[in-house]
């Protein structure tokens, strides 16, 4: 899941019109040709088609000087991952790991204008399932590690490639993959962050992620004994299931903060106007100012920047409609603010409901807890390096996520991951996980200048 920066409709673009930077029409063509071979791959969970892939991938590195060795791929159930090591000068240094992901989710033919898989340049875009999300970041750190391997670049640290291959679904390989590199030193996220323009293509900020809220479904059940529907009892699992999420609906969980979030919120200050640009600069001075909380709480966009928000999205009841329901489910969708535990969460949740007979279990949803990662200055320093090369001056803001990538598992191993897409895109331009997704042509050359940078700054 491409997370890209959440306050894009509150930062005012500060940087002038810049050309691209200039890269080698070769490099270009070859990442141009990465992304359409890995669009062809329809590596959606189950059809077993990321193995295929993965060996793709790993021919277009050795054949740019990776040894057989250095490249592992290992099957897990009808997906893989992949590592590939580039070795540096010092094996003592700890390995800067870039991590991305291979799957995609699923898309249907007979929806799509065009053939999901087949993919197709058009009108400046490629269109195709994972054209955005995650392929166009994956092939374009691909490209960059084999012109560098080509090169004859030797980096100062071990450069760990770590793709995934069921982000999208489970996360199983993402956690053995956070698990055998537990000793990196950071990683470089390229299915996160990145770059907003406006309506006309002019830069507005740039998004490093720093932290993601917490993924969890709850299912909450009631159950009944039932009868004839001419005989209603005061415990109708339905009633007490409506007014169970009733309480969910009106409880709102307490504001909390952390240094991404304030320097989020000071960012988007500045150009934000009237009351709500004073509430932001207001909490991002101190978080407890009630009267600013209360603002932000009551817009939609930034209330969940403040905190963790539930709230129900399936239903089900009853098994005939002239008999009593025997029991009623709903699920409960929770994103919690980092730092926060989802056991305390359900604890929350049992609590609000505030009904003994209801029972409230944590779905088996692929995600775990996950603290946010500090702003590291060697990583600002070259985030700011990257992208002001390519637009000088331009805001670059710190973002919490409010969905789910692959940092988590890392960062829950207490590894610093970080965000840092070279993809500048215009608000709801890709369509990643919809209809006839697509990946704008224009930020490609970008994309690669910014890799570039960032690898060679940070595995030194």
């Amino acid at each position: 899941m491409r997370i890209a920066l959440a306050l894009t409709a509150a930062l005012a673009a500060t940087s002038a019109f810049a050309a691209p930077p200039k890269v080698d029409p070769a490099l270009h063509d070859q990442a141009l040709e990465i992304l359409k071979r890995s669009v062809a791959f329809p590596t959606v969970a189950g059809r077993g088609q990321t193995v295929a892939y993965a060996q793709y991938l790993k021919g277009v590195l050795t054949a740019a000087g990776y040894k057989d060795e250095e490249i592992t791929i290992e099957p897990m159930g009808d997906t893989a991952f992949l590592i590939a090591r580039y070795p540096g000068k010092d094996p003592a240094k700890k390995p800067l790991v870039v991590n991305g992901h291979m799957d995609v989710v699923e898309a249907k033919p007979e929806d799509w204008e065009r053939d999901p898989f087949t993919p197709v340049i058009e009108n400046g875009y490629v269109y195709g399932r994972g054209a955005e999300d995650n392929k166009f970041d994956v092939s374009v750190v691909v490209a960059t590690l084999a012109k560098l391997r080509r090169a004859g670049w030797t980096p100062g640290r071990d450069v760990i490639l770590a793709l995934s291959g069921d982000e999208e679904t489970t996360m199983r390989t993402t956690a053995e993959l956070a698990k055998r590199l537990k000793n990196a030193e950071l990683v470089l996220n390229d299915d996160g962050g990145g770059g907003s323009l406006d309506p006309d293509g002019k830069p507005v900020a740039y998004g490093i992620q720093g932290a993601e809220k917490t993924y969890a479904d709850f299912t909450i059940t009631f159950t009944d004994p039932g009868g004839h529907s001419s005989r209603p009892t005061p415990t109708n699992a339905i009633y007490r299931l409506a007014k169970a999420l009733d309480r969910i609906a009106a409880y709102r969980f307490p504001t909390m903060s952390n240094d991404i979030t304030r320097a989020m919120f000071a960012a988007a200050a500045t150009s934000t106007p009237g009351e709500l640009g004073q509430a932001m600069r207001r909490f991002a001075a101190d978080p407890a100012d009630k009267a600013a909380i209360d603002t932000l709480s009551a817009d939609t966009n930034y209330n969940p920047m403040l905190r963790t928000t539930c709230v129900a999205t399936m239903l089900s009841g009853g098994h005939a409609p002239n008999a009593l329901p025997q029991s009623a489910t709903a699920t409960v969708n929770c994103r919690i603010f980092p730092g926060t535990s989802s056991a305390s969460v359900r604890d929350t949740l049992v609590d609000v409901i505030a009904d003994p007979t209801a029972k409230v279990t944590r779905n088996d949803d692929g995600s775990i807890d996950s603290p946010a990662s500090p702003l590291r200055p060697d990583v600002m320093a070259a985030v700011e390096k990257a992208v002001h090369a390519r637009y000088p001056g331009l805001a670059i803001v710190p973002a919490q996520a409010a969905g789910a990538t692959d940092s988590m598992y890392f960062r829950a191993q207490g590894i610093p991951s970080y965000g840092v897409s070279g993809m500048f895109t215009k608000d709801g331009e890709g369509f990643a996980h919809g209809l006839n997704e697509k990946a704008p042509l224009g930020t490609l050359d970008g994309d690669l200048a910014h890799w570039d940078t960032l690898l060679r700054e940070l595995a030194k």
